[in-house]
């Protein structure tokens, strides 16, 4: 089956992180290819694009993209803070990093993965199929405390101890194994107006469930320093990044490169001589044009932020 990748922000991505030929870049969540396609056009015999991905199905994307781009290419089946640590071990320096979060087309649209409310499936959810946590045992086996603060703190969500007590009751009947069953166990849980408000009742369950099978945000924030440490001065890093979650730590890592003088503020001169390592190339997220919100609807929540990284004395 053949998926239509259409890559978020995409115009945005390559106004700030500039490729030129002979940059070594590096896609950090390969997907469905489509950064990764607008990126290597640019770079030019000379220029090296890495794509990581643990899913599989991007590896064979990454080959057909292989074969038919002027650059280098090489593909490190992995999540990419090991990915990253790995190349940092190999002493890489790169150019350009960014990193496109969340899901990508492909495996929403595939049923079989379980990532989507809008279609019954197996409890699924994981990005990389080898792996052994699944939606199915966290659903079927946290008790219900935990999974109320699963749903609280990884989907924001307002129902998390409603939702995890209905979803208790449910599995003591059966073990939940679709995505159907726990969508009508969680639409027992949310009251009828609520239903009707801020979208789909299952979208936070769902997003907290997804988060918690690929360890998303602990990957998140160990690939960001990682990613730094990879960029030769001038290179660039961005991400684009589709809940408060991700853009929070995002804003939070970029914005502490930044920031100069790191002194008490109760010292009103600065003594430590600390030097900004960053300097941020979007003040505030940018978001997606009325227009490709409306002719791509998954693109409505994203935020994209990038800086450059500067060259700091060694005095």
């Amino acid at each position: 089956m053949t998926h239509t990748h259409i890559p978020v922000l995409a115009g945005e991505l390559i106004e700030l992180t500039d490729p030129q030929p002979g940059d070594i870049a590096i896609d950090c969540t390969l997907g469905g290819g489509g950064h990764a396609r607008l990126i290597a056009e640019r770079l030019g015999p000379a220029g090296m694009l890495i794509g990581i991905d643990r899913d599989p199905v991007a590896e064979e994307r990454f080959a057909e993209l292989a074969a038919e781009v002027q650059c280098q290419t090489r593909f490190i089946r992995a999540d990419f803070a090991t990915a990253l640590h790995g190349l940092l071990e190999e002493e890489i320096e790169a150019d350009i990093i960014y990193l496109d979060l969340g899901m990508s087309s492909m495996q929403v649209d595939a049923w079989e993965r379980g990532f989507s409310y809008a279609y019954d499936a197996p409890l699924d959810m994981r990005m990389d199929p080898d792996q052994n946590l699944t939606a199915q045992e966290i659903v079927n086996t946290w008790d219900e405390r935990r999974l109320a603060r699963l749903l609280r703190e990884y989907g924001e969500e307002r129902y998390a101890p409603q939702i995890a007590r209905a979803v208790n009751r449910a599995r003591r009947h059966r073990e939940l194994s679709s995505t159907q069953q726990l969508v009508e166990a969680i639409k027992s849980a949310v009251p009828v107006p609520a239903q009707f408000a801020g979208g789909h009742p299952a979208r936070r369950t769902f997003q907290a469930l997804r988060v918690a099978v690929n360890d998303e945000l602990s990957q998140l924030d160990a690939a960001l320093p990682a990613a730094w440490a990879l960029l030769r001065p001038g290179g660039r890093l961005a991400a684009i990044s589709f809940h408060s979650l991700e853009d929070r730590r995002v804003k939070r890592f970029l914005a502490g490169q930044a920031r100069g003088c790191i002194c008490p503020p109760e010292i009103p001169i600065c003594v430590c001589g600390h030097e900004p390592d960053a300097e941020l190339l979007t003040r505030r997220a940018v978001a997606p044009t009325p227009g490709e919100a409306e002719a791509n609807p998954r693109s409505k929540s994203a935020h994209l932020r990038a800086a450059r990284k500067l060259e700091v004395s060694s005095e």
